[in-house]
Formats: C-alpha cells, structure tokens, sequence
C-alpha cells in the first residue's frame, strides 16, 4: 500500500505554494529565514515551472531545483512536489496548437493562461508523462520529498475539450461504456426528436445546437470529460509510484460546491494516496464560515472519512472575486483551524510570497507586499504556533453526527436545461440543509447515495434527482433498519441515463418514503405559501410545491394556501423500525429547523443547547481513546461552552473543567482528559 500521509512529516503540515522562481536567488535565503521564523513545516513547489525545467523540447535545467531542495531540507522545510502539468510551455503549444482545448461553440482557446489543456490530446499526454518521469528520476530520493503533487487544480477552468479528437475518443468511449449503438440509443432516448444514430460515426459530442440537444447526451458527455481527466492524473500518478516508491501522490480538489462542479469526487478520492482540497471564502453576503465548514466536511467524506490535508487557501483577501475583502483580524487563523478540526492535517497556503506581476499579484500570501512589518505576517507566525501546538492532533478523525447524501451525477443532470423550475437549484438545497445542521451544532459527513449509511442516526437528502435503483434499495433499507431519512422534493426522478422512472414520482424513492407525487406546481419568483401543523404552527415555503398523495405516510403538515392548498406539503412515513420525512417545498431557515427538529427527535440526536449561533464545537478522537474538543467562536461576543470533562486547553496551556470560555473571533482547542 502507499504511504498516505507526507513521508518524513512529523508535525501538521503548515507552509503554502512556494514560487521562487518568480524572485531572485539571492531572496531564496531569507525565505527560508522566514519560514523558520514562521514554524513552516512544509512548502509546494514547481507546480508552474515546466517552462523552466525544460525550456526547450528535450533540453532540461534542474540547476535551479536542485538548489532550492537542497536549501529547504537544510532548512529543515519539507516538500510537495509539483509536476508541472497544468502550464505546458509556449513552445510546446506551438508545436501542438491542436492541444490548445475547443469549446462548444467550435472556439479554440489561445495561449497565455493556465490550465489550457486538451486532456484527450495524445502529444500532451507524452509530454506531460516525460517531464514526470525525468522529475520522478532526479527527486525521487531526494531528503526533502514528501509528497508528489501532481498538475493543479484538475478541472478549472476547461474540464471538457470539444474538439474533433476528443469526439473520436468519445465514440470510444461510448463503445466501452455500452457495447453498441443500439444500447448508446436506447440510455440516450434517441427516439424522441429522431436522435436515433446508426453507426458510432455520426455521434458528436454536444455541441451548441440550435435548441436544447439530448440531456443524456450532454450527462455522458460530462461523465467522459471526467474520466478522460482522471486518466490523465492516474499516468502520471503510476510513473510516480513505479520510480519513486514511498513518496505518496496527491492533486488538490476543489470540493468547495461553489468552486467546481466538473469532477466527482467520489470517484477522484479513490485515486489519490492522500486527499488534498483547496478552498477560498466566497464572499456572497452569506456566512463564509458555514460554506468553509461545509467543503471541509464534504472534503473528509471524499477521504473516507480518513485525515486530509487543506493544501491551499488565503491568508486575506483573493484577487478574483467582484469585490475581494481582507479577512479580519484573527480570521485567518480561525479560518485555518476550522478546516484542521474537521480533519485536515494542517494548514497551507496560496502562496508563500506575494507576487509583483502576473494576474494573481493582488491575491494575498503569507509574505504581504509589505513584508514583516504587517498585520497578516504576525498572523502567520502565531498561527504557525498554534499549528505547532496541536502536533498530538495528527491521525485522529473528526466525530459525525448525521450525514448528508450528496452526487455529482445527481447534479450535473439536475443542472441540465429544461427542469421544472430554474430557481431550484441542486447546489442551494444542500447549502440550506447544512446551514441547518450548521446551527444545530451538527457535525455533518457526506455520503454517496449508494453507500453503508448504517451508522448514521440521521441521513438528509437534500438534493437527489438523478437516483439510482440501488440508491432507493439503499434508503429503503436504511430506513427499515431503523434508520431516521429526510428527502427534499424533485429527488428520485430519474435513473442514470437522466430517464423518468417508470410510474409515479418519486420514482425510486415511492416506497420509502410511502407517497406519490401527482404534479409539480413551481412557484413564481414572488410567490409564499403558508404551511401548517396539527399544533396551528405555520410554516413559510417558495420556490416549489407539489400535489403529494400519501400512500402510507402520514400527513404532519399541510399546504394553507398555494397551488396544493389543502394537500400534504411535508409527510412522514414510518418504514420497518425507522421513519422517512419528505418536504415538498422549499422551506426558509426557521421553517426547515422546525422539520430538522422532529427528524432529530426521531433519530434520538440529542439537541446541542447551550450553545450560541456561530460557535462551531467539532471533536476530534483517535483510536488509543484521545479526545479533542475544538471550539471556534465566528461571533462578535464572548461564548462559554460546555465540556463533557476537564482537561488542556492547548493553545495556551489552560487547565479547562465543565466549560470553557471561547473570546469572540477567538479558538480554543481541549485535550480531555481520559
């Protein structure tokens, strides 16, 4: 088996992307002055460096390199090594513009940018595995290695290639995948519109059309970008294992559902011998830390629950954003200590120095523009204290409570043109749910939909359009097994090829959820509708209702007014010893939690009283009995929170008994005792 955790990485890792090819040499040394003084533990390099290591076909300079490695390891700093994939040279392009990817408008991107790649094109793919090999060979052994980071960021900006050689790597892929046209035909429902294609030859990929082109179509062709992608990732990944054996290999996700919505994940975490992510706030007006919150959850689920490392965020503000605030006092490092309570081995950044040229000059890094003399840069010292301080933490996992099913395929159909209503979006219901179980102190894992579920008391699923038959075998038999399920409307619609199940919605999800669905009525963009309970209490929906009939579940709540007044709006079904809710409209915050609170009464999730909104309370534990409480305080006030024992408060060595009390902005991590 690979190594899957940094080889020679003793501590959390804590560094950013180091590019020091962007500076002279003679700042090499206080770099590394710096990073002593910052307890950087672990640095990437080379990740845009192929212009440099090979400036001309088959003529390389390592001079460079190899002097910057032998100082980081003389430095004590540790090592991510980038191949150099995502940035082919200039003159690699102009040997093979064909390499250069075509959207689907038939427009062949230029070069001068990043990550411009057909990744179906056959020159690329031998360049890309030379310059692996010959980096694999020179720094396999090399003392300051510790990870192979391979390409950047896969899948942003161009995920798919339109171009005429990746349609013939298409049609092949189609043949693999069905064995015939005729099967191509009958997932792709070819006979609606006279689609039907009679030899593998006439199929393109979807290209602009002049309306709407076949959903099933566009969904496969989603799903071989990504494999085509992936293939990409695992011939560098096996030229790294043969040469350089015991150095694990990772790439760095986006898992952020705001940030990239090209690859599944679930897929992709398989790969790697060790899951890295990227995340950067969003700033939308919304809670930055809850969506942070979410990608770190979502980021340790893709991992198996496994520890992970956050290989990339900010220290301040980003460059790429309508309007990119600075990150106040202390939140960087509140930041940074969220993601490592949710089980990220540490804390890295982009980038170590901030650039003087280029597009991301004005993206900020752990050495400002101004230097030492800063606001940012005594940040980063302390954090780089704290990360130090907590090296026990190294190997435990993060605790669930509940978990929340969640499919890139599901959402790659349900994003396609055409569905009921544009304002139901995939992405938003899974935000609303996790925000809800945000604030109701709730540490949240991710599950593929036909994944073991067994553990968890409590699943929700809030968006799951495309399902599966052995998904709904799957939370059918959750649910008879005692299991507690919540189900936002428009899931269990279709099956894999984005076909409607036979019979009545919800398809797949009928009979777990003991209901039928006679008609979807969307609501305009203006539109509320009143729900109430057997208590008189009312709740506020918009966006969706349905005509649900109940065939076996009870009625809890009932539309007031609305297309469906007088019907069911949320029903619950009880199913072998568990219970299965469904919510038929879009509900606001305070309604969903009232729903949120049943369902966890339900599943006996005892609620977290005590606690104020915006502390975050996670546990960490580890498999010789260690216990860890990390208590982050994203609000303006000072907050106390209980503790189940005493024991070390770590960042600064307070003894800590029954409750602690977390300063507003401020974290605090307790070792209890056992």
């Amino acid at each position: 088996m690979p190594q899957t955790t940094p080889k020679g990485l003793h501590r959390l890792a804590f560094g950013g992307d180091y590019n020091p090819e962007q500076w002279p040499e003679s700042i090499w040394q206080e770099d590394v002055r710096l990073m002593r003084e910052a307890g950087v533990t672990m640095v990437s390099v080379g990740i845009f460096s192929w212009a440099l290591l090979e400036p001309e076909p088959g003529r390389y300079d390592f001079g460079w390199l190899d002097r910057l490695l032998d100082l980081l390891h003389e430095n004590g700093v540790r090592v991510d090594l980038g191949t150099p994939t995502v940035a082919p040279p200039a003159w690699f392009y102009r040997a093979h513009p064909e390499a250069l990817p075509v959207t689907a408008e038939g427009v062949r991107f230029s070069y001068g940018s990043r990550g411009a790649i057909c990744h179906g094109n056959g020159d690329y793919r031998a360049a890309a595995a030379g310059i692996t090999t010959r980096l694999a060979r020179r720094y396999g052994s090399h003392p300051a290695l510790a990870l192979w980071h391979v390409h950047n960021e896969y899948g942003v900006p161009v995920s798919a290639c339109y171009c005429d050689n990746c349609a013939a790597r298409f049609r092949r892929w189609l043949h693999e995948t069905y064995g015939s046209v005729d099967a191509v035909n009958e997932a792709w429902g070819t006979a609606f519109w006279g689609q039907r294609y009679g030899s593998y030859e006439e199929i393109d990929p979807p290209r602009v059309t002049p309306t709407v082109g076949n959903p099933a179509q566009q969904l496969d062709y989603r799903r071989f970008a990504d494999a085509t992608i992936r293939e990409n990732f695992r011939a560098e990944r096996d030229v790294l294992h043969e040469l350089a054996p015991g150095i694990p290999v990772t790439t760095n996700f986006m898992t952020a559902l705001s940030q990239c919505d090209s690859l599944d994940y679930w897929a992709w975490g398989r790969e790697v011998d060790l899951v890295t992510n990227d995340h950067y706030l969003i700033t939308d007006g919304r809670r930055t830390h809850v969506n942070l919150a979410m990608a770190a959850d979502l980021t340790r689920s893709v991992a198996g629950g496994a520890p992970w490392l956050l290989l990339e965020h900010s220290t301040s503000g980003v460059n790429w954003q309508p309007r990119n605030p600075a990150k106040r006092p202390g939140e960087m490092a509140r930041n940074s200590l969220a993601h490592v309570a949710r089980g990220s081995e540490g804390a890295m950044f982009f980038q170590w120095r901030q650039s003087r040229r280029g597009a991301e000059k004005f993206h900020s890094a752990m050495v400002p523009h101004g230097g030492t003399d800063t606001r940012i840069w005594r940040e980063v010292v302390a954090l780089g204290a704290d990360v130090e301080a907590l090296a026990e933490i190294r190997g435990t996992r993060t605790v669930p409570d509940v978990a929340m099913v969640w499919d890139w395929h599901s959402w790659w159909a349900q994003s396609l043109e055409w569905r009921p209503s544009e304002a139901h979006e995939a992405r938003e219901r899974a935000d609303g749910f996790y925000e809800a179980l945000y604030d109701r102190h709730l540490t949240v894992d991710f599950a593929h939909p036909e994944s073991d579920l067994s553990a968890y008391p409590l699943v929700v699923v809030p968006a799951l359009y495309l399902t599966t038959e052995a998904a709904g075998d799957n939370l059918r038999e959750y649910v008879e097994n005692g299991g507690t399920l919540v189900v936002s409307y428009f899931s269990g619609i279709v099956d894999e090829h984005d076909a409607v199940h036979p019979g009545a919605h919800p398809g797949a999800l009928r009979e777990v959820l003991g209901l039928t669905v006679d008609e979807w009525s969307p609501l305009l963009d203006d539109q509320r509708v009143t729900v109430t309970g057997p208590d008189g209490a009312t709740l506020t929906g918009d966006v969706w209702t349905e005509f649900v009939r109940p065939r076996g579940a009870e009625t809890v709540w009932t539309y007031a007014d609305g297309p469906a007044a007088g019907g069911p709006a949320v029903t619950r079904h009880r199913l072998g010893r568990g219970t299965a809710w469904y919510v038929s409209t879009r509900l606001d915050a305070a309604s969903l939690d009232a729903i949120l609170a049943a369902a966890c009464e339900d599943a006996g999730v005892a609620p977290r009283t005590g606690l104020p909104r915006d502390v975050e309370v996670v546990h960490r534990a580890g498999d010789a009995g260690q216990r860890y409480v990390f208590a982050l305080n994203h609000s303006a006030e000072d907050a106390e929170v209980p503790l189940d024992g005493s024991g070390t408060e770590l960042l600064h060595g307070d003894p800590a008994d029954g409750r602690l009390t977390v300063p507003a902005g401020a974290v605090r991590v307790v070792r209890l005792d056992a």
